[in-house]
């Protein structure tokens, strides 16, 4: 795979990763559906045990292309606030948009 393609790869996985807490009831989505109400905590707690992954995934990528350059505190800052903005779209619709009824 290209560098490109890796690049977009983790991107697309990023965003997939981030509304998925959101937009089903299930545990890390393949969980039995037993209560039709997860929350706020359960959603964020998956949030960045998927985060993890994702990173995990990036990291697999990095190692296939080339060296791994070491990062600093900034970096997981970085990327940890990029990927809670990717997790407003399933946010929004989660708490906002959806009628709860």
């Amino acid at each position: 795979m290209s560098l490109t393609g890796s690049v977009w790869l983790v991107i697309v996985a990023a965003f997939i990763a981030a509304n998925l807490p959101f937009v089903n009831h299930r545990w890390l989505a393949v969980g039995p559906q037993s209560n039709p109400r997860k929350p706020l905590v359960g959603r964020l707690g998956e949030l960045i045990l998927l985060y993890f992954l994702v990173g995990g995934l990036a990291l697999l990528l990095e190692r296939r292309a080339g060296q791994i350059a070491s990062q600093g505190w900034e970096f997981y800052a970085i990327t940890g606030t990029l990927f809670l903005t990717l997790a407003f779209p399933g946010f929004v619709y989660r708490y906002l948009l959806r009628r709860h009824g």
